[in-house]
């Protein structure tokens, strides 16, 4: 069994971490504040002082951190982890990045004798704690084969897409759907409020229908809650609806409800709601 290591702890990256730790028994850490880290290090897992020193340690290295360009400074910085992993090592980065980015990991990973999947994930705090997640990989299928007992420790739904970059676009074609059902969610609420109905009563009529999504069964009780703590950053996902309007222009493509949706979480944004789930949609309309 290779000896893992993950980076990023996050919002999901903690309880994927705590999955693989359980598993294994072993695991070496690093995330840039110390002490998001402190609680896995009570249960065994070992601390490193920077990626470097994870590269020194593990065979099989997951990164789940927050921007395209902290992918690249882990991957390819000066400190990085191609630089100084052992021969053969297997990267798995699962951060929702750019599909460009993933193809010069990969052939950087593939120059220096090791092996990478981009492997980004969808299923929120919810599928990262109960190792639901839908996992979706680019990358060599050897790799993908000989990574897939780890990656069946944090996820059910995982299917290998093709070439390195397919994970990354398979996951915008994830954030598209996302993005404009969240309106039709928020939208849904809005109106059933509106029209005096009781709108724990409404979700019940209508999310085992034809208009059931994740997200309407998920996130649509949180919002009845009062409940907008992240399962998912609303400014991460801004990000990543960038990354889709970005490929859909190379590829001379117009996503206008895409395109919507970004608008509006970006009004959010700018009133202060970056750090809120994207369940935070319904404060477009309630404020």
């Amino acid at each position: 069994m290779r000896r893992i290591g993950f980076i990023g702890l996050g919002v999901m990256g903690q309880s994927m971490a705590k999955r693989l730790l359980n598993k294994y028994g072993e695991l070496f850490i690093y995330t840039r504040s110390k002490n998001k880290a402190e609680a896995l290090i009570e249960k065994g897992a070992a601390w490193c002082t920077s990626p470097k020193e994870v590269a020194n340690q593990s065979q099989l290295i997951i990164t789940m951190v927050g921007y395209p360009h902290d992918v690249e400074e882990v991957y390819l910085g000066e400190e990085g982890l191609i630089r100084y992993a052992q021969p053969g090592t297997i990267f798995i980065d699962m951060t929702t990045s750019k599909p460009e980015l993933a193809e010069r990991i990969y052939q950087a990973a593939k120059d220096s004798d090791h092996t990478s999947l981009d492997a980004p994930v969808t299923g929120g705090d919810i599928g990262a704690k109960e190792g639901t997640l839908s996992i979706m990989a680019g990358g060599d299928k050897a790799a993908f084969d000989e990574a897939l007992p780890v990656l069946q420790t944090m996820g059910q739904n995982i299917v290998y897409q093709g070439e390195a970059g397919s994970g990354q676009h398979t996951k915008m074609c994830n954030q598209i759907a996302i993005a404009t059902n969240m309106i039709g969610v928020c939208e849904a609420i809005v109106y059933g409020q509106k029209a005096g109905l009781n709108p724990e009563q409404v979700l019940k009529s209508i999310s085992g229908g034809a208009a059931g999504s994740w997200s309407l069964s998920n996130l649509a009780p949180r919002i009845l809650a009062n409940n907008f703590e992240p399962g998912f950053y609303i400014k991460h996902f801004i990000k990543d609806m960038g990354i889709a309007l970005e490929e859909a222009k190379r590829m001379e493509l117009a996503l206008p409800g895409l395109s919507l949706a970004r608008d509006m979480y970006q009004s959010l944004a700018q009133k202060g709601y970056s750090d809120k789930g994207t369940q935070a949609l319904y404060k477009y309309w309630s404020e």
